[in-house]
């Protein structure tokens, strides 16, 4: 259908889509520019609303915005939500009980403007005049003074009180070697050994090794804490820097010979202590270092021996009572008691032999009759105990003797199960006649108290002994013989 000129002009200016054209400012920007100006207009709007209104801007608890109520109340719930003061030292804020949650009023631009109605701020009076904001008030920050604790300003004299007290301190402040001394000086006068020992570890991280030494060689009582301190530590090569600056060869020497306890091999031992005759002992213990070295050298002589013959099976010995434990590193008296129990009647050339140890390392008559009955007495050779004890005059009588009380040869004998004979024997040598007594009543050793009675014609206790024993018996029937002899003279 065709139109007319006038139709298609009015077709096209009352359409809502336009040609395009060159000035058009409808794009992006003019629409951005059209969005801004609109929400510029209702902030306006809304602004002049709040002001034409006069609308009372209150907190979600009712409270009006900006007093001192509500910035009470929001410290307070900032100090809650963190769970903790921050200072232990300031006293916690008491809460009161929480108001009940009211429909606020509160607008929206209120957030951003924080603009309170007119009369709604309490003045201070008022505020304070309140109980429920004064329990809400922090208190003041406590004086610069008693916070003294948190402030490392102390003098020696006050650090070392605080070490004493377990209060918090602080020795990174003391730099000057001056004020270590003074340190130090101040700890060993207040004669506590924790402060002047934790005084000494920070010297010892913070001085060179020679001007601590230099400084500790006047202070007496500081070098014994010191050198206390290093052996608990293990520090045997400063210690012996350290001795060595003093000159106590003496002590270094000592120093150097207790390392052979690290060495575990017992040949690098031996050399080890082989090396240690050469140090600048005291003449005691020279002969000490030397006497543990020539131990250690029979000791891996008869070890590697015996271990031959052991696996070997040559000797009746070491079948009958296998060996338990190695001899190596074994002190002298057990070193005498193996070579008494495996080795006893071996000549005295012989690196084993009890004669030859005894001679080698000076052992006393005590004691090596003390080692060597407990190891006869061990293995049951009764003859051989004999022996210990008997010794020959000049003219060929025998004789026991011992340089301890027989008393106590009892007691080994019947620790290991002497037959009644050995004991009766032993305790007839018993001097003391109570004593004697006394263990033969206790060990039943029957025949040596009827012949003490008889002995001291004390016919009253023989009577009365009579009767604790077995009628009929062998002892029953020797005191009824001795109490019918008519030719003894009793004393009562």
């Amino acid at each position: 259908m065709m139109r007319g000129k006038p139709d298609e002009d009015d077709y096209w200016n009352s359409s809502k889509f336009k040609a395009f054209t060159f000035d058009d400012e409808d794009d992006d920007f003019t629409r951005l520019k059209e969005s801004k100006r609109a929400v510029n207009s209702i902030r306006s709007l809304v602004e002049e609303e709040d002001e034409e209104d006069d609308v009372e801007k209150v907190s979600w608890s009712g409270e009006p915005v900006g007093s001192i109520s509500w910035s009470v109340k929001e410290t307070e719930s900032s100090i809650r939500s963190t769970g903790e003061v921050r200072d232990q030292s300031f006293p916690k804020i008491h809460t009161a009980p929480s108001l009940p949650k009211n429909s606020s009023g509160y607008s929206l631009s209120s957030l951003f403007k924080g603009k309170a109605k007119t009369g709604s701020f309490q003045s201070f009076s008022e505020s304070f005049g309140d109980p429920s904001i004064r329990n809400y008030a922090p208190e003041l920050r406590k004086p610069k003074s008693e916070y003294k604790d948190y402030v490392s300003d102390w003098t020696p004299e006050e650090t070392v009180k605080r070490m004493q007290q377990g209060k918090v301190y602080s020795l990174e402040k003391f730099r000057s070697l001056q004020d270590k001394l003074l340190l130090l000086d101040e700890a060993v006068n207040a004669h506590d050994g924790n402060v002047i020992t934790a005084v000494l570890i920070y010297l010892k991280k913070s001085l060179s090794k020679e001007i601590l030494f230099r400084e500790l060689i006047t202070r007496e009582i500081a070098l014994r804490h010191y050198i206390h301190y290093l052996k608990e530590i293990g520090e045997q090569k400063l210690l012996v820097e350290l001795f060595k600056s003093m000159d106590r060869t003496e002590d270094m020497a000592l120093m150097q010979y207790r390392d052979h306890l690290n060495v575990r091999d017992e040949n690098k031992r031996r050399d080890f202590l082989k090396n240690c005759l050469s140090f600048p002992f005291s003449p005691d213990d020279a002969t000490h270092v030397q006497d543990h070295y020539t131990l250690l050298e029979r000791q891996i002589i008869i070890e590697a021996n015996d271990k031959q013959v052991e696996s070997s099976g040559q000797a009746d010995i070491f079948k009958k009572y296998p060996r338990k434990a190695s001899i190596l590193n074994m002190p002298i008296i057990t070193t005498l008691y193996y070579s008494c129990f495996y080795h006893y009647g071996e000549s005295d050339g012989t690196f084993s032999s009890p004669a030859n140890i005894r001679k080698t390392f000076r052992i006393s008559d005590k004691q090596f009759l003390l080692t060597c009955l407990g190891a006869r007495a061990k293995l049951k050779a009764w003859f051989d105990v004999d022996a210990l004890f008997t010794t020959k005059n000049w003219l060929g009588y025998t004789k026991k003797r011992s340089p301890i009380g027989f008393h106590r040869i009892v007691d080994i004998l019947q620790k290991n199960n002497a037959p009644v004979q050995v004991l009766q024997d032993y305790v007839n040598l018993v001097e003391d006649v109570e004593q004697k007594i006394s263990l033969a009543q206790k060990y039943k050793c029957h025949d040596v108290i009827i012949n003490t009675y008889r002995d001291l014609k004390d016919r009253q206790q023989l009577i009365v002994y009579r009767g604790k024993v077995e009628k009929g018996s062998s002892e029953y029937r020797k005191i009824e013989e001795i109490l019918s002899n008519s030719q003894l003279r009793w004393k009562n």
